[in-house]
């Protein structure tokens, strides 16, 4: 797979030292007025979603896709063609209220806006699909550091030799988002995100990057290398950057997405995607 270019943001995180006490309204309208950088430690509590649209004659290759894909492709909320609104966020706008967004024309990126207006169609079909940094939370509160957090890094993500499942005219590999976690704290990172099936759970696998296809954690295939500490263990969850990996194996004319990273911050809160009784 092509390596995409990928933008030198800043964590907005990093760069904001109040950001995780925003309100999700808060920091729409921060990235609306231009603020881009992913998102990782913004709106604490909060659910983020990464975003994919499609054209409609897309769209239910694109649902189907994620049906059959649950594990990197959580589907949110789907919105009718043409609506620039999701009830998961009251007065948002999908075109303006994300820091950076990635345009695609026949499965090549051609744009990296921050605003996505100029090129946005009557005809999309809006995916918001659960982000894992919704699960850093329930980690942090476990004690479990969150080391891109740490390192003022976007979370490194990785193409993988694993196929997804077929659907249409949709096809590529999953993608897996890695964070190194110290031997004692591994059964928290797996029992907190399980808990969260809908930001796409537990992870898909512990240990040697390998075993998934990846030849250098070093070069990830979006976001940043991060460091580990004498230890970490590299934990891999299945990634929303999935049906970006699909629109460049499988070359659909055009879709719009969110820059790997950089999410739609919701009003939801984590608790109501988190299952209960099972603690």
């Amino acid at each position: 797979m092509t390596r995409p270019h990928r933008t030198g943001d800043r964590p907005v995180a990093a760069a904001r030292e109040d950001a995780h006490a925003w309100s999700p309204g808060t920091a729409r309208a921060r990235f609306r007025e231009g603020l881009a950088g992913p998102t990782a430690g913004v709106a604490a509590g909060h659910t983020q979603a990464n975003l994919i649209a499609v054209p409609a004659d897309w769209a239910y290759d694109m649902l189907l896709f994620c049906q059959r894909n649950p594990k990197p492709c959580p589907v949110l909320d789907v919105t009718d063609a043409g609506s620039v609104t999701t009830v998961l966020a009251e007065g948002a706008d999908l075109r303006t209220d994300l820091p950076r967004y990635r345009v695609w024309q026949d499965g090549e990126l051609v744009d990296e806006p921050t605003d996505a207006r100029a090129y946005w169609r009557d005809d999309l079909v809006s995916f918001l699909l659960g982000c894992s940094f919704t699960f850093e939370w329930a980690l942090a509160r476990a004690g479990v550091p969150i080391r891109h957090v740490e390192q003022g890094r976007n979370v490194p993500m990785y193409a993988t030799g694993r196929a997804c499942r077929e659907a249409g005219r949709l096809r590529g590999p999953m993608v897996v988002s890695m964070r190194p976690v110290p031997p004692e704290h591994l059964r928290a990172a797996i029992r907190e995100s399980s808990l969260l099936p809908a930001v796409h759970g537990g992870p898909v696998h512990c240990g040697d990057p390998a075993a998934l296809g990846i030849a250098d954690l070093d070069r990830p295939d979006f976001g940043d290398p991060v460091v580990l500490a004498d230890g970490d263990i590299p934990v891999f969850w299945a990634c929303g950057v999935t049906p970006q990996a699909a629109v460049m194996a499988s070359r659909p004319p055009f879709a719009i997405t969110h820059a790997p990273g950089q999410m739609f911050l919701t009003d939801a809160r984590d608790e109501q995607y988190r299952l209960v009784g099972v603690d």
